[in-house]
């Protein structure tokens, strides 16, 4: 397999945690978001939304959209499950890890970053409207799991919202977000990073990290 990312993206990041999870070999193709990389012609032709990360299976095959990728992955290799078996427990990881990918992450994401720039906002104002996206949906996230026992975010295994939360919590941190506010973020946060498939796919340990 070869997954198409970028060492910073989260949306990245979440694929490669589930691939090391899975125990997965895959080819990492690296293209520079800050560069434009994602916006080259070659690219754009097997992921005409120019968005990272885009996976190929070894039949050719091409996936993008990072749940989606980490849903086939699950669905094809179910060891270790990504998803609980309970039908009310899976719709509770769905949605927590969908109020991250779709409602958290896009909002401070580089092309929105990008167009707020072009429409004159100075830097800082930029910067806080990022601040104020992860605060929002962090926020959100805090209360859907406070009930939740953990140590993870849903039980004692690394699910698909630890693979979403994880790297939006980095996402904070770079905007200056005080994560402080958010302790059973942190406790699922914590019991994810012991993990060496969590460990491995950090940023700083991509070998296109700058």
């Amino acid at each position: 397999m070869k997954l198409h990312g970028y060492f910073r993206s989260s949306a990245s990041y979440r694929v490669r945690i589930a691939l090391n999870l899975k125990g997965l070999t895959t080819e990492h193709l690296p293209h520079h978001l800050r560069k434009g990389e994602q916006c080259a012609p070659g690219y754009l032709a097997i992921n005409p939304q120019g968005l990272v990360p885009t996976l190929e299976d070894d039949a050719g095959a091409i996936l993008t959209q990072s749940l989606a990728i980490i849903e086939w992955l699950d669905e094809t290799h179910p060891n270790p499950p990504l998803l609980p078996k309970d039908p009310l427990r899976r719709a509770k990881v769905r949605a927590f890890a969908q109020a991250i990918a779709c409602d958290t992450h896009p909002v401070q994401n580089l092309k929105v970053l990008a167009r707020l720039r072009q429409l004159g906002l100075p830097e800082e104002k930029v910067t806080e409207w990022a601040a104020w996206a992860n605060r929002e949906g962090l926020a959100a996230c805090e209360t859907l799991i406070s009930g939740e026992a953990g140590p993870f975010c849903f039980g004692d295994q690394p699910t698909l919202a630890d693979l979403c939360l994880v790297p939006q919590l980095a996402n904070a941190r770079r905007f200056g977000v005080d994560v402080s506010a958010y302790p059973r973020l942190l406790k699922a946060e914590a019991a994810a990073r012991a993990v060496k498939a969590f460990a491995d796919a950090a940023p700083d340990k991509q070998p296109d990290a700058e």
